[in-house]
């Protein structure tokens, strides 16, 4: 785990074994856990001109999926508090939006009452 997590970001290691995982939904060594932990992880759709998903280049192929398995709960359990402690760019995006709306709401209060 620490080898690969010297070679790459730990955001680009879970893209790639959530898309693994979404490619191999089919398989029974994937654990259902780490299945429904792939559902959390945005990965966007991209299909070439003849509708053939690109994704596919992203998926770990040349491996049991047992051992992809086993690998994704191991850097799930390892990453886990890095990743907690990274704020969501939704949530930071909805808290804007929610201040923003409340700063234009006083606004227009104020200007209703100054008339």
């Amino acid at each position: 785990m620490r080898q690969v997590l010297q070679q790459f970001d730990s955001d680009r290691i879970f893209y790639v074994l959530a898309n693994t995982v979404r490619q191999k939904d089919y398989d029974g060594r994937i654990s259902r856990d780490n299945k429904a932990w792939t559902q959390t992880v945005p990965v966007c759709e991209d299909k070439d001109g003849f509708g053939y998903d690109r994704n596919v280049c992203f998926a770990v192929d040349r491996c049991n999926p047992g051992l992809t398995d086993l690998f994704l709960s191991q850097a799930r359990r390892e990453c886990a508090p890095a990743q907690e402690q990274k704020p969501s760019v939704r949530d930071s995006l909805n808290k804007n939006a929610g201040q923003q709306t409340a700063h234009s709401n006083k606004t227009k209060v104020n200007k209703e009452q100054a008339r």
